[in-house]
This record gives C-alpha cells, sequence and structure tokens, in this order.
C-alpha cells in the first residue's frame, strides 16, 4: 500500500504566516491498528478488476468518477447479473449524489432482475430492499421507508449472524427513520442494537463506528440532552478525521453535528465556528444542488438567526430553501423546514404577513407527510397562532 504516516504535533510557524509545521510519524508494516483496518476495508471492497474499483470510488465518495466507470461497465455487460450489480451501483452514487428520484429508478431495475433470478429470502435482494428504503427515506416518504427496511431485517436476520455487520446496518437505518418520525425511545432502541454489533466486528476506528457514535449523538440531541449528544459527537469526529479524505462528506456531517449542539447550548461562536467548517467542505466534496449543501445554509442562517442577525439569517435560509425546491419532492418535510425557519425570520423583523404566508406553506406540507403527534407540527402551529395574535 501507499506511505502512511501519523500525525503528531501540528504548530503554526509565527502569528502572521499562513503555514503549520506537522510532525508526521511513519507507520511500521506491524503497525496492528493500520493492519485491523486495511484489512477491514479489502473485505468489504469484495469484487474484482473495475468493479473492485468502483466499489472504492463510492466508499471515498468520488461519485462523478463512479458515474463514469459504470457507466462504461455497463455498455460491455454480458449478462443479468452484471447488469443487476451495476444497476444497484449506480443508484447507490445517485442517492449520495442526492438524485432521490434517479437512484430509486436504478435500484428497481436491479431488483426487477434479481426477482427473475433470484429466491425470496436472497441476501441480494436484502441489499436492494435495504436502498430502496434509504431513498424513500431521503425524500421524506418514512413509512414506505419502514416498510423496505422490515423487509431487509426479516430476511437478513434469517441468512446472517446475530453479530454481522450488515444486520447492523439495518438496525441502524430502521432506527434513522424511527428518529425522522420522532419517535426517539424506538430510535435509540435500534441506534444501540447496531452499535453493539459493530464493536464487536469492527477495528476501534472503522469509519462505519464512527457513523454509530454520530448517530446516537444525534438521538440524544432531540431529546435535549447536550452533554451526551457532545460526548458521541466528539467519538465520531476524533475517529472520523483518522480515517476519512479531509474534504469527505462524512467529516463535514462531524463538524455539522457538533456544532448543532452548541448552537443548542446557546455558545453561538463555537456553533457559527463548526458549521463554517461543515460548510467549507460540503461546497468542495458535493454537487451544488445538494440537499446536505442546503442543510449547511440553513444551520448558518439558524445561527444568525439566533444572534439576532435577521438579515444574514435571512440570507442563508434563502439560499438553503432555493437547493430544496430544486433537489426535493414539493411535500418534502425538509421543505416545510425551511418554510419555518424563514417564517420565524419575518416574525422576528415585525412582517406579520409574510410571516403567516410561509407558516401556513410549513404546515400544510407537514400535515400531509408527518404523523399527526410529531412535535415539529405542533411547533409550527404554535408559530402561526403566535403571529396571528400580532396581527
Amino acid at each position: 500500500m501507499h506511505t502512511v504516516f501519523r500525525i503528531g504535533d501540528i504548530r503554526k510557524l509565527d502569528k502572521k504566516s499562513p503555514l503549520y509545521e506537522v510532525d508526521l510519524k511513519l507507520t511500521s508494516d506491524d503497525d496492528q491498528q493500520l493492519r485491523q483496518l486495511t484489512d477491514r476495508i479489502r473485505e468489504e471492497v469484495d469484487r474484482t478488476g473495475w468493479h473492485r474499483m468502483g466499489q472504492l470510488l463510492l466508499k471515498i465518495g468520488q461519485f462523478n468518477k463512479a458515474e463514469e466507470l459504470y457507466m462504461a461497465l455497463l455498455e460491455q455487460a454480458s449478462n443479468d447479473s452484471d447488469k443487476a450489480h451495476i444497476y444497484h451501483q449506480l443508484g447507490r452514487l445517485k442517492d449520495g449524489q442526492g438524485q432521490y428520484t434517479e437512484a430509486a429508478s436504478f435500484y428497481e431495475m436491479s431488483l426487477e432482475i434479481y426477482r427473475r433470478t433470484l429466491p425470496e429470502d436472497h441476501p441480494s435482494l436484502a441489499n436492494t430492499y435495504n436502498n430502496i428504503g434509504g431513498v424513500y427515506d431521503n425524500m421524506g416518504d418514512y413509512s414506505k421507508a419502514v416498510e423496505f427496511y422490515k423487509k431487509t431485517i426479516k430476511i437478513k436476520e434469517k441468512a446472517l449472524s446475530p453479530d454481522d455487520p450488515d444486520l447492523a446496518l439495518s438496525y441502524n437505518n430502521i432506527g434513522g427513520v424511527y428518529k425522522n418520525m420522532g419517535d426517539y425511545s424506538k430510535a435509540l432502541e435500534f441506534y444501540e442494537k447496531s452499535h453493539q454489533i459493530l464493536e464487536k466486528a469492527l477495528p476501534s476506528n472503522h469509519p462505519h463506528l464512527a457513523s454509530s457514535y454520530n448517530n446516537i449523538g444525534g438521538v440524544y440531541n432531540d431529546m435535549g440532552d447536550y452533554s451526551k449528544a457532545l460526548e458521541f459527537y466528539e467519538k465520531d469526529l476524533e475517529i472520523t478525521k483518522k480515517a476519512l479524505p479531509p474534504n469527505h462528506p462524512d467529516l463535514a456531517t462531524s463538524y455539522n453535528n457538533i456544532a448543532s449542539v452548541y448552537d443548542d447550548m446557546g455558545d453561538y461562536s463555537k456553533a457559527l465556528e463548526f458549521y463554517e467548517k461543515d460548510l467549507e467542505i460540503t461546497k468542495k466534496a458535493l454537487h451544488p444542488n445538494h440537499p446536505d449543501l442546503a442543510s449547511s445554509y440553513n444551520n448558518i442562517g439558524g445561527v444568525y438567526d439566533n444572534m439576532g442577525d435577521y438579515s444574514k439569517a435571512l440570507e442563508f435560509y434563502e439560499k438553503s430553501l432555493k437547493i430544496r425546491e430544486k433537489a426535493l419532492p414539493p411535500n418534502h418535510p425538509d421543505l416545510a423546514y425551511s418554510y419555518n425557519n424563514i417564517g420565524g425570520v419575518y416574525n422576528n423583523m415585525g412582517d406579520y404577513s409574510k410571516a403567516l404566508s410561509v407558516l401556513e406553506k410549513a404546515l400544510a406540507i407537514q400535515q400531509k407527510t408527518l404523523p399527526s403527534t410529531h412535535p415539529l407540527i405542533k411547533v409550527t402551529k404554535g408559530n402561526i397562532d403566535y403571529v396571528k395574535k400580532k396581527m
């Protein structure tokens, strides 16, 4: 493999210089942690030739290069098995790019081929069900997402060991849907099931373990337990900085999540510092209309909103809304979230007619897509009542 170093001390040369001095220590061939991580990644990238290269490109977030490769492989595919695999991989990369409708289309083409050639309980069908569930989750159709994730779990619980990382992935995914639905106890239950498996199965510096810490931290954050949330988010960041390239989207997510805790704690300068780190990576790593970029703009807008800088807040909220209107279905809950935030700014600025208009848009979407008991619906109704009293 290529030369690998561990980063030691980092020192700025002087106050005026943008240059830093970094102490690097060359890893040796008997570095146990590095060997475990390398061996694990080799196991996960399990195909040969160009297919192996495609899997690696997806794993490191190089979606455009992966698409070029898989489209070329599709032209050369000589049998249904190869075509099903390539359609599946194209679905993965479109999902990674935030193009969910196209992702669903590729996954369904893959599923159609697999159903002609495989029994209903075959593990390959489970993987496709899992990814289709992920697309519906990203599109905000949570009931559909749960439906496909349950199909996945049913197959995997029969086919796999109770300690298999693939089963952990399914528990993790359905936990994410419950989190999105506001059922935090269910979300934590499935995230912890997933984490227990991953701790046994993976090296301590594996990116999937980092993601697991991140997800548990997210539930604690939503529950208002900020010290617990920060504890898990910092564990995630520690692993992610070691395991992934410096411009990987997962590193941006880690910065974003730590920022969100500081934001909730009222430490706005710290929140802005970490949100800007997130935005810097996200702008480089993702498509300009990717929903994650919209989230980055939205979050920075939220900090300015909390600081009382309403013109700045509106600027970033509108950047976020512009992307979401292009990238998401018209009834996606994230659109409602944007409308709610913009309505709040207009309310704070005293423009109650504009506030009421956008808040009603938010409520209409939420009532179509979320359970009637979801806390966001209660928040939006409360905001509308408040604005009406002010008018």
